[in-house]
């Protein structure tokens, strides 16, 4: 069996407008439902948002990859 050259199936632009919309409203949702959440339990914003960097991160490192994947097709069409 040999392998496929294509590294990625084919995706839209409009596939990738939508990925990295969910993206970006799951990142507010997460720091939003964490902020209220430590108001309720009267912890530090700072603390809380220490808490969950590492899933920030792995979110803004995915909205680089998708948005680089968007300019890529743009620049070919």
């Amino acid at each position: 069996m040999t392998e496929n050259s294509e590294p990625t199936p084919f995706v839209t632009i409009q596939e990738l407008t939508e990925l990295i919309e969910s993206f970006e409203q799951y990142r507010e949702r997460l720091l939003n439902e964490t902020i209220t959440t430590a108001q309720k339990a009267k912890l530090s914003q700072k603390m809380a948002l220490a808490k969950i960097e590492p899933e920030l991160s792995k979110i803004e490192d995915t909205l680089l990859d998708l948005r680089t994947q968007q300019a890529a097709l743009a620049t070919k069409n």
